[in-house]
């Protein structure tokens, strides 16, 4: 048997991931995307594959090709189209392919394209009608695009060559002025690693063109300064519930309602179908026609409150929730074919699977079956007419993969093992469970990894890996980390990660607890993790390493201004001064929800108190702080104020920043940035913890 080698940052470009997967009506077929890295040209290259489920071979093919990336395939009802957005011709549009072969087609020509902004809420951004004549999705225009658009205007007429580029002359001309100043009057103004513009993302309609004809003008059934983006068919095709925030003037994540538009003739004003108390998101309406099904969470309070799965009448009316006795967040949901039931994907204990719950069933008594289980983490997945389950999901020994079942999780299939190659070369460390109890009694769940080639009686440095949210939930499949955390364990180290009061996946209490204060028993939940793992006898405590990022950076920098335990740390993209943070961030509204409903100016001592950078003065832990240039989630002014301080203070400091990245660099950003900060890091933990 060839000998297997440790794993290697550098193997991020060989990985191959799955999403999306859309099981086709009658279960036959499954379209999905296939994620690969290109590193020559250091981008993300996203194709469509088709997995044909009639036959033993289950054979998958590549489906779409060419330059760009496809991706939200969608089928048509009767399962004959598939519609995808891709940018192969430069914007976004959208394309229909139909599965007897040819070519791809776009049926859009968006002068904006079609990209989904980054604030947007789950849900559906194109939809067939049900009788699969129309086809509605989401694009964004400005005041005097849409101006035009109502003219008749919006396509000038015939230019010369002289006009033609005089006017694309004028055009980048104004977009310059954008920029130069950019006039502020809406919040946020800027999210993900762009300031916003002036266009706002508005619904379209139109009729799906055959395979000779001239696609049709699109039909824009929303107007004014709104975001609308989230989109499901009423079953009579006359109307399209969405979501609206109830203050559209402010910020688009706070105070969402479900609204109902018209979908045919005139355009008409929306409806509000919810009232406040909850925030709405993915509406989607039951075959029948009779609810709309919907993920709704209390508009007030921690952002941990629970979401769960709820349901009301089409026209309107009351909400039940669902899922009140599982007491776990619901982050997708799908009808079955009869309106029956729901199933839904849910977090628990480290690990993400799939439920069932009856629509019928009372907010008092719903019985919730799991469907599917086990050790892994769900990423998606959809339902067909006969209830067949196409699902992606990630385990702690094999990255993300395209599995099939049955409605009830019997006659499970792994249909794609595009990793099989590359895993078959590595040395994949197994992780352990390690339950314990912190200082005040409360259950905390964590887990261990083992160092490449562990042997008894020698001792080793331990990486502690810190998950941020501070509301997700970490667990032995989680994707994002499986490759730097195989990676710590592969250079030598033992890791260790929990989910500390505050993390999600443990009910709405375990999750709310630290309402008002982000630091203290977090810190002692983590730690006394560490000293449990410690007691194990296989860690050297004079080498141990702590990273973690946003609100881990926050942890890692609040750890080490408290506590000496650490050879060194590795603080990501993290917030250190409540303070200023609330006033740079593009969530204002989380920091007040996590903080008693409050701004920070409303008790300036106690958010200081709260504040990792009241405690530099403590900080001797030699500290690398890395950050991203264009972070507008945790802007980078955050980390500058943490390492001017730090080398005022002439402690031990350094300060990586990566231009061009936001704050989801670590997950999506460059890919050689990506490969960068991984040798970086377990570079910094060498320097600290293996010369010792």
């Amino acid at each position: 048997m060839p000998t297997k080698r440790p794993i290697t940052a550098e193997d991020l470009y060989t990985l191959q991931f799955v999403e999306d997967p859309q099981i086709s009506p009658d279960g036959s077929r499954v379209a999905f995307v296939k994620m690969t890295i290109d590193k020559l040209e250091n981008k993300y290259r996203r194709n469509i594959w088709i997995a044909e489920l009639n036959g033993r071979s289950r054979r998958l093919r590549q489906f779409t090709f060419g330059g760009g990336s496809a991706h939200s395939p969608r089928w048509s009802s009767d399962g004959s189209t598939l519609a995808f957005i891709s940018n192969r011709d430069g914007k976004s549009q959208l394309y229909l392919i139909g599965l007897d072969g040819g070519e791809a087609r776009a049926i859009t020509s968006m002068p904006n394209g079609l990209s989904l902004p980054v604030w947007s809420a789950a849900g559906t951004r194109l939809a067939w009608s049900p009788d699969g004549k129309r086809i509605a999705f989401a694009a964004p225009v400005n005041a005097e695009e849409r101006r035009r658009e109502d003219s008749g205007r919006e396509e000038a007429e015939a230019e010369s060559l002289l006009e033609l580029e005089q006017r694309k002359e004028r055009e980048k001309e104004r977009e310059k002025e954008k920029t130069d100043p950019r006039i502020i009057t809406r919040l946020p103004y800027r999210s993900g690693t762009e300031f916003f513009d002036d266009r706002r993302w508005h619904i379209y309609v139109m009729d799906v063109p055959d395979a000779e004809s001239k696609p049709p003008k699109p039909y824009r059934l929303t107007d004014g300064e709104l975001d609308f983006t989230q989109i499901t068919w009423t079953k009579d095709g006359q109307s399209i519930i969405s979501a609206q925030s109830r203050t559209p003037d402010t910020d688009p994540w706070e105070h969402v309602d479900l609204i109902r538009l018209s979908a045919v003739g005139r355009r008409k004003p929306f409806r509000r179908l919810t009232k406040p108390g909850h925030d709405y998101a993915a509406p989607e309406v039951s075959p029948d026609g009779k609810w709309i099904a919907t993920l709704r969470q209390v508009e007030t309070g921690s952002s941990g409150r629970t979401q769960h799965l709820a349901v009301l009448p089409t026209g309107g009316g009351a909400a039940r929730d669902l899922t009140l006795e599982l007491d776990r967040t619901v982050e997708q949901f799908r009808w079955s074919a009869d309106s029956r039931w729901l199933y839904f994907q849910a977090g628990d204990h480290g690990d993400t699977g799939i439920y069932r719950v009856r629509a019928a069933a009372t907010q008092a008594g719903s019985a919730i079956e799991k469907v599917i289980g086990g050790r892994r983490t769900v990423l998606g997945f959809s339902l067909s007419k006969s209830n067949q389950l196409a699902f992606a999901a990630c385990t702690p020994d094999r990255p993300v993969d395209l599995y099939t079942a049955q409605s009830d999780g019997k006659s499970e299939k792994r249909l794609s093992d595009f990793n099989g190659g590359l895993l078959a070369q590595l040395e994949i460390a197994k992780t352990e469970e390690l339950n314990y109890a912190a200082p005040d009694g409360r259950a905390i769940q964590g887990w261990l990894i083992k160092p490449g080639k562990f042997r008894t009686g020698k001792k080793y440095p331990l990486a502690v890996n810190v998950h941020g949210g501070p509301h997700v939930m970490w667990g032995p499949s989680t994707p994002s980390m499986w490759l730097e955390m195989q990676l710590h364990a592969a250079r030598g180290y033992a890791v260790f990660y929990c989910n500390p009061r505050g993390s999600d996946g443990y009910g709405e209490e375990h999750t709310t607890i630290i309402t008002g204060d982000w630091g203290n028993h977090v810190m002692r939940d983590i730690l006394t993790g560490v000293d449990r793992v410690a007691e194990k006898g296989f860690v050297d405590t004079t080498r141990m390493a702590l990273t973690g990022g946003s609100y881990a950076g926050y942890m890692a920098a609040w750890i080490v201004g408290h506590d000496r335990r650490f050879a060194c740390a590795w603080a990501q993209r993290g917030l250190y001064n409540m303070i200023s943070f609330y006033g740079v961030t593009d969530i204002p509204h989380f920091l007040e929800r996590e903080f008693d409903d409050a701004m920070p100016f409303d008790n300036l001592e106690k958010s200081w108190k709260q504040s990792p950078l009241a405690y530099v003065r403590d900080i001797r832990t030699p500290l690398a702080i890395e950050h991203q240039e264009n972070d507008y989630r945790c802007p980078i002014s955050d980390a500058e104020q943490l390492f001017t301080a730090l080398k005022r203070l002439k402690r031990t400091v350094v300060f990586y920043r990566y231009p061009r990245e936001g704050h989801e660099m670590s997950r999506s950003g460059e890919p050689r940035h990506r490969v960068d900060r991984l040798n970086r890091m377990t570079a910094w933990f060498d320097k600290c913890c293996m010369k010792r």
